[in-house]
């Protein structure tokens, strides 16, 4: 199995098989609205516009399951991402990524690549202590801890990388450089 085995919903209620992007980097991120990291979505674009034509997209799957911080419907957050961070980027529905009606992508994607840890710097403090309190043993496994989880996936459909809402997206900007 791998990722071209999974179709997702788009936005405006299309299907979407993911073997459409055969041959394509892939960055799959669960995103929320209302989020302290939400103006990661700027940087998210500006990665996609610099790679997008050596074959690499975004997969941007909304989701309200930390702390309801995506509360519209589907409309409202592609408006959303449209005025405030000019997207080009592919949305999907809002779905799950966690629990019993996660997107079975997001079984996939955990089991491929693992939670390792939040990193440093000052976003972890904040966020360390929010997810000890949700679940003390967050560390333990590999469910998504929060919005803007990014999952890299490389041109024959493996994933290669997971990178924490904290981590630096120069980092993640280098990991997507070096497969392209």
């Amino acid at each position: 199995m791998n990722i071209y085995d999974f179709e997702l919903t788009t936005n405006t209620q299309e299907k979407l098989p993911l073997a459409n992007f055969k041959g394509k980097v892939l960055v799959i991120v669960n995103t929320a609205t209302h989020c302290g990291f939400t103006p990661q979505y700027e940087e998210l674009e500006a990665i996609y516009e610099k790679y997008r034509d050596q074959g690499f997209e975004v997969i941007d799957i909304p989701c309200n399951q930390f702390y309801a911080q995506a509360p519209e419907d589907d409309a409202k957050i592609q408006e959303f991402c449209m005025l405030n961070y000019k997207t080009k980027f592919l949305r999907m529905q809002k779905s799950d990524v966690n629990g019993e009606r996660e997107l079975p992508l997001y079984t996939f994607l955990k089991k491929q690549q693992g939670f390792k840890g939040l990193g440093e710097g000052n976003m972890v403090d904040v966020l360390k202590p929010v997810l000890e309190k949700i679940d003390p043993d967050y560390a333990q496994n590999a469910d998504i801890k929060w919005n803007f989880t990014k999952f890299v996936i490389d041109r024959n459909g493996q994933v290669v990388a997971r990178f924490e809402p904290t981590a630096d997206l120069a980092d993640l900007e280098q990991c997507v450089k070096t497969l392209l």
